[in-house]
Parts: structure tokens; C-alpha cells; sequence
């Protein structure tokens, strides 16, 4: 390990080599920093080895030979167990450690995990991102962080490689609040955006006509842009899967409940999503909701 604060000779531990994680890894790795990795696929870990990482058995393991150790992971569940169980990051604490997670799991969920690693001496970074498997892999995703101020300018060399927008909202939970946030948005998109598909084909229109001629008009959003084509061409290859969008819903409708917000819309996008889930469609992009639409229209599913 380094005694660097910043600069690419610091070792980067990194746990979680999904769809999301491993090009992140890929893009530190083509910066110059050098990673230890750890994750449930074998293969996932083999692909980053053969991208140049060293492999470690345990998150406890990648904690012990790491300055900063970043987690990318489906769900809270999983940052509790990789940060906090047995043979997790706590258990490789050591001074200088720093870990960031980078998955979305609401600000209580992150507060509790960085709680339990700050009384070890381990300061915590909640950094989500969107942006999705492009955003990952071109190294452009908006990473919203909550934490030090300090401490987060001292890591954002690293930010900068994975993200094109970086931005510290505030403290510890702050990052994954403005999460929530994005995903409250970006669901209702994709659910409008489903809905005006069904509405033109069942009214005689086709959709790619209307796509169309929305585009550069009012309705011009991120998903008419980046979604909409494959959407029309009945692809539905994972970006960001359905079913991580209905685990995020889910915290949304949570929280807001305990804060007092309402949320109408986003509570019927939440109700479609877990459709979807049931369905056993989660493994969808989350723009397959349109398929609960088509279905409860009578129209044959995309997928």
C-alpha cells in the first residue's frame, strides 16, 4: 500500500464486478491505478486479473492491501454483508483505509455502514452513479457523493476517471439522497415514455414516427434520447436493470413515507416495476416496464 492521500499510486481495492463495476474497474486500471479485486463470479474476477488487477479471496482481504477501497453492489443487503459481515471490509480495517460504495442503497442504509467503519477508523464516501452500462464504460456517469468535504477532494482523482459530472451534495446519506432523486425522475420517464408508445400504436401511429417527431420538442428527455430507439426495436438488453430500478423505487417510496413527501407518481411507477419484477422480468433494462403497459393494453409484449 501507498502512504500517498492522492495520485495513481495508491492501490484501489474493488468489490463488485457487475455490469456497472467491472468497466469502472477497466477505466482506474487504464488511469494508472493499480487494483485488487473481489467478487462472487469467478469470471468477472478473471476478466479484471487479465485486465491487469490482483485477485483477492475476501472483501476483508481487499481491505488489508488497499488505500481506498471502492464497493459497487446491487443492493443494501450486500454492502452490509461485504462491509460489515464476516470476512468484510471491517475486518480488514487498518489506518489510512478509506472506503467508498459507490452502489444505491438509501441515505439510513449508508449512515449505518459508515457508522460502523468510522468507529474502526475508517472513513466512508457514499458516491451513486447514473448513467447506467454506457456511462460506466465510457467513463462519463454523474456520480453524486455524499461525505467530508476533505476527504472527498482528496479522492476525487478517482471520481474524475469513472465520472464526467461529479458533484458532493453534502454529508454522509447526501449522495445517496440525490440518487433517490435521479431514479424518482428517471422511472417516471421511462413509464411516460412507455405510455406514449402503447398510446400511438393502440391510436394507429407508429411509434418510431412519434418518437420522432417528439424529439427536439418539450418531451425531449435523457430516456426518449438514449432509450427510445432500442425501446421501438423491441431491445431490451440491460443497461440498468428493471429490477435494481424497482429496489431503488422501493427506498423512495420508503423514505418518503418517513419523511412525510408525497409521491403519487412515483408510487404507481413503483407499483409497475414491481409488476415487472413478478413477472420475472427483471432482468430487463428498466424500460421493459413497457411491457406491463402492452400487457395491461392488450398488446403483445416487446419482451
Amino acid at each position: 500500500m501507498s502512504e500517498s492521500e492522492g495520485g495513481t499510486d495508491r492501490t484501489v481495492g474493488f468489490v463488485g464486478l457487475g455490469i456497472m463495476g467491472l468497466p469502472s474497474a477497466k477505466n482506474l486500471m487504464d488511469a494508472g491505478y493499480h487494483l485488487v479485486v473481489n467478487d462472487v463470479v469467478e469470471e468477472r474476477v478473471a476478466e479484471a486479473v487479465d485486465y491487469g488487477a490482483e485477485a483477492r479471496d475476501t472483501p476483508a482481504a481487499v481491505a488489508e492491501a488497499s488505500d481506498v477501497l471502492i464497493t459497487f453492489l446491487p443492493a443494501g443487503e450486500h454492502v452490509r454483508e461485504v462491509a460489515l459481515g464476516e470476512d468484510g471490509v471491517i475486518e480488514g480495517a487498518h489506518d489510512g483505509l478509506v472506503y467508498i460504495d459507490m452502489s444505491t442503497i438509501g441515505p439510513d442504509a449508508i449512515r449505518e455502514v459508515a457508522t460502523e467503519l468510522e468507529s474502526v477508523g475508517v472513513p466512508t464516501i457514499d458516491a451513486p452513479v447514473s448513467g447506467g452500462e454506457p456511462g460506466a464504460v465510457s467513463g462519463t456517469m454523474s456520480i453524486m457523493i455524499g461525505g467530508n468535504e476533505g476527504l472527498v477532494e482528496a479522492h476525487r482523482d478517482l471520481f474524475e476517471v469513472m465520472g464526467g459530472k461529479v458533484t458532493r451534495v453534502g454529508e454522509s446519506g447526501a449522495g445517496q439522497t440525490a440518487k433517490v432523486c435521479n431514479n424518482i425522475i428517471v422511472a417516471s420517464e421511462a413509464v411516460a415514455l412507455s405510455e406514449a408508445m402503447v398510446f400511438a400504436e393502440q391510436a394507429g401511429v407508429g411509434r418510431a414516427a412519434v418518437v420522432e417527431a417528439m424529439r427536439g420538442g418539450a418531451a425531449d428527455t435523457w430516456a426518449l434520447e438514449h432509450r427510445a430507439d432500442d425501446m421501438v426495436a423491441g431491445d431490451l438488453e440491460p443497461g440498468f436493470f428493471g429490477s435494481y430500478m424497482y429496489k431503488d423505487l422501493r427506498i423512495a417510496v420508503g423514505d418518503a413515507e418517513e419523511y412525510g413527501a408525497a409521491l403519487p407518481s412515483t408510487a404507481v411507477a413503483h407499483e409497475l416495476y414491481k409488476a415487472l419484477e413478478q413477472q420475472g422480468k427483471g432482468d430487463l433494462d428498466f424500460t421493459g416496464v413497457i411491457t406491463v403497459l402492452e400487457e395491461l393494453s392488450g398488446l403483445d409484449p416487446t419482451a
